[in-house]
This record gives C-alpha cells, structure tokens and sequence, in this order.
C-alpha cells in the first residue's frame, strides 16, 4: 500500500533538507566577498567600528559550527536573525511568504489551465494544424527564462503570477500531450475505438484514468517549478515576495537569509513531489 512509502518519503526528506541546507551555507560561505561588509566602506566609522563589524561575521566563518548552532536554534523555532535587514528571518518569511505563496498558487493554476486545455484537443482529435501551432507557442515559452517573462510583465503592466503561469504552462501541455497520445495508443482504447465508441466518451472513461497518475506526478513537478521561477521573477518586477528578499540576501552575503531559504525551496519541492508521487499511486491502486 502507498502507506507503507510514508516512512522512505519521510527519511528523504529530512536527509535532504539537511544536505541541502548544509550545502547552501557552503556555497555561501565560498562564494567571492563573503564576509566583506560595505559598511565598512563609511569613512565615518572609527577603527573600533570596522572591527565590530568584521567580528561581526566571525561565527559564520566555520560553516560546520555555524550550522551546527543554526540547526540547535531551528530545533527551538529560531530562524536567526538577517544580518544584512537586522530583523529576524522569520518575521521576515512571515511577511514575504505568503505573498510567494498566493502568486505561486495562481501561477500553477493559470498554467495548468493553459496547458491542460490546450492539450484536450491535442490528445482527443490529433489535428495536425492545431498540434503544430499549439506546439509552436509552447516550444517559445519554454525557450524564454523566467527572467524574460517577468521583465517582459512589468512593461506589459501584468501581476508577477502571469509570468509564473507562463513558465508553467508549457511544461504542462508538452508532457500532458504525450501522455495522452500515449494512452491512446493502448491496446484496450484501440479496442474502444473498434467497437464504434466515440472519441469524447473514449477519452474520459479510457484515457483519462490512465493518465490521472503521471499528471498528478507533473502537479508535484510543477509547484517546484513555479517556485524556482518565482525568485528571479519577484525580484525583476520588485515584488514583495521571496524572491525580492533574496536577491537583497544574495547582494549583502546575508547567510542566515540564504540558508533558510535554501531548506525552504528545499522542503516545498520535496514535499509536493511526495504528495503527487503518493497521491498517484494511491490513484493507480484504484484503477481495475
């Protein structure tokens, strides 16, 4: 039973959220001008100030001890405080995420009713017009990166999740597409079609079910990838969200920003994954 995968997916993910917080700080930690403070750049702080800043980021030096005392405070709720904002992260996420989160939700929904639709026809008559235009539109959105269509919304005078919908949307119609030719391709459709049945009544009571696993799968696939998208999006069109917090976080090498940033994509990509991958093959399960 699909219970019994609860623990494997579980174990995963707390392995992950660990390597991949772990690898975020490191990354960080490396990366060119970490620990430099423009700060210090003030020809107005004395000696003894410039000193205060750079102690200041001594304890993130030692990235092992560093994430060791980060996970002692996640333990006990403390996120740590920015040190770029010198506001605690979680007040921060607290305000900013849910901004994220409602223009991540409508960006999936938007794309997937773009793509999902735009792939019934597709799947259900094979015109080969309409497959070479809609295959057309797809293959341009899915050559142009989230950056692009979030700057080409801002000129447009669009909302943030319009871009995420876009980037989305040609993901879902490609794979939704092959998955229904495919499946209509299945020796018990064939047979459906030998015995006069008609084409809708084929596709929602043949085709469909067949189908409704492996797109439960993409739904998972999908949330992971309007969130990545979202950062470099929210952060062109300056929109009150994650993505505007992290690129600040990116400029000030602000560890503490970063690494939790890092487990939260690390943990809303693995969680959807898990809920489509159980949720499809508790689907399955159910198919006669």
């Amino acid at each position: 039973m699909w219970i019994r995968a609860l623990p494997k997916h579980f174990l995963r993910l707390g392995l992950t959220i660990l390597l991949g917080g772990l690898l975020g700080a490191t990354l960080v930690r490396f990366a060119p001008g970490f620990g430099a403070d423009e700060r210090e750049l003030d020809s107005r702080l004395s000696t003894q100030s410039i000193q205060v800043l750079r102690e200041s980021h001594a304890s993130q030096r030692n990235i092992l001890g560093y994430y060791r005392g980060y996970l002692g405070g996640l333990l006990r709720g403390d996120l740590g405080i920015s040190t770029s904002l010198e506001r605690p992260v979680a007040e921060l996420f607290a305000q900013r995420l849910p901004v994220t989160l409602r223009s991540v939700g409508m960006g999936v929904a938007g794309g997937w009713l773009l793509g999902f639709f735009l792939a019934l026809p597709a799947g259900m008559f094979r015109w080969r017009n309409y497959e070479f235009l809609t295959a057309s539109l797809s293959g341009l959105f899915l050559c142009l990166p989230a950056a692009v269509l979030g700057l080409a919304i801002v000129y447009a005078g669009g909302p943030a999740w319009v871009a995420i919908a876009l980037v989305v949307f040609p993901r879902v119609f490609q794979y939704a597409r092959n998955i229904f030719v495919q499946s209509s391709e299945l020796p018990h459709v064939l047979a459906a079609h030998a015995r006069g049945l008609r084409g809708v009544h084929i596709f929602i009571w043949h085709v469909l079910p067949n189908a409704a696993p492996l797109l439960l799968a993409l739904g998972g696939i999908s949330v992971s990838m309007a969130f990545g998208a979202a950062i470099p999006i929210e952060a062109i069109s300056d929109h009150p969200g994650i993505g505007q917090l992290t690129w600040q976080a990116a400029l000030s090498r602000d560890l503490p920003v970063l690494v939790n940033i890092t487990l939260l994509i690390t943990v809303i990509t693995l969680a959807a994954n898990s809920v489509s991958d159980l949720a499809g093959r508790a689907l399955a399960r159910q198919r006669p």
